[in-house]
């Protein structure tokens, strides 16, 4: 007697994920590079003369294929099939090398830069920026630093922005207070920065359940190409996330986890303070249900700290951290309140929870 389908099936899947390339070949839509340079690659996805640009702007510590993920978990193919013009930089791999670098390398210069030239290729034309997680906060903080830039609006998918409602950063913000500057800058002296293989770990024991649990989720959809895709798609990005800058990761942890400085709508960096309210650009703000990374109430703070923006949009959509931006639902959420957004940020919202700037609306999670 033969072999049943799905027992051939789940035979042809663990030889592929345990032996051979994997379950499917790693995904990258096609590209070309627009602009290059340490940290700044640039990338083009679609036609030259598409329509409006966007572009999308990885996290510190992430590699920027969380916009590219898989087949039907890619925000850029549906940004292309939309018609939009879509920009992606990458910042690359991190090394002690970058231990110098913070925050104001990627403000002052490389964000700024990469603006400019999309807006230069896309024959003048004001960008509208999206960003997930830590990547929402640099372009928050680019379009202060810069009013002048020709910025048409900004997404940010996950960002956090009051640091005391991320409950599992509670411990780490206790010690930041007692141990103070000094140690966390001998630490990260020594290191020269966080290493990959410790954000890999540190991103992992956010999802312990999901870790603690996969043999099992393994074995007993070992017979479904599509679901061990996903999960390999997951792994596969998980391993490629760059370690932090010296510089900037202390800046991250005592500006914004300890002092919580992005909460109160000013940032310092040494001898200067980025004010949020000098963001002058309509701003949505998604956040997933799930998320232990940027839970719903630190992400919702936007709506207290944008008082020039025109219009502050915060939206709840199913999902975790990454499963907000490029989950099997992300398509019918997130990426639907982000593509209606661009069709005209400067619309007006209903009024909804009290913010000092412009309307905030806050939808109700989908079912």
């Amino acid at each position: 007697m033969g072999l049943s389908g799905t027992a051939q099936r789940a035979l042809r899947n663990a030889w592929a994920l345990f032996v051979g390339d994997g379950i499917e070949p790693q995904h990258a839509t096609a590209s070309v590079v627009v602009a290059d340079g340490p940290h700044r690659t640039l990338r083009r996805y679609g036609e030259s003369d598409a329509g409006a640009p966007v572009l999308l702007v990885p996290p510190l510590a992430a590699p920027a294929r969380c916009y590219d993920l898989r087949p039907g978990q890619s925000l850029v193919q549906h940004l292309v099939e939309a018609g939009r013009n879509v920009h992606v930089l990458d910042f690359g791999t991190m090394d002690r090398s970058d231990r110098h670098l913070g925050f104001e390398h990627w403000v002052d210069d490389i964000v700024p830069e990469a603006i400019a030239r999309v807006a230069e290729l896309c024959g003048g034309r004001d960008v509208d920026l999206a960003a997930w997680s830590l990547g929402g906060t640099l372009c928050l903080l680019t379009a202060a630093a810069h009013p002048g830039l020709p910025i048409r609006s900004i997404t940010a998918f996950g960002t956090p922005i009051d640091y005391e409602r991320i409950p599992f950063l509670g411990p780490a913000r206790h010690l930041g207070r007692i141990v103070g500057e000094p140690a966390l800058t001998a630490v990260t002296h020594l290191l020269g920065g966080v290493p990959a293989p410790l954000v890999q770990l540190g991103y992992r024991a956010t999802a312990l359940e999901r870790e603690l649990t996969r043999p099992w989720f393994v074995a007993r959809n070992l017979a479904d190409a599509g679901t061990l895709a996903r999960m390999e798609a997951i792994d596969r990005f998980q391993a490629d996330m760059p370690g932090y800058p010296g510089r900037l990761f202390h800046q991250m942890a005592m500006r914004l986890t300890v002092a919580n400085e992005l909460a109160t709508g000013r940032v310092r960096f040494e001898d200067r303070t980025i004010d949020l309210a000098d963001v002058t650009v309509p701003v949505l703000a998604l956040a997933g249900s799930d998320d232990v990374l940027a839970p719903v109430p630190a992400v919702e703070a936007i709506g207290r700290v944008l008082p020039g923006s025109p219009h502050v949009r915060f939206e709840v959509v199913p999902g975790s951290h990454l499963g907000l931006l490029a989950g099997l639902a992300a398509r019918g959420t997130s990426w639907a309140h982000f593509t209606e957004f661009l069709d005209d940020p400067a619309a007006p919202v209903p009024p909804g929870t009290a913010g000092s700037g412009g309307d905030v609306v806050r939808v109700p999670e989908f079912p």
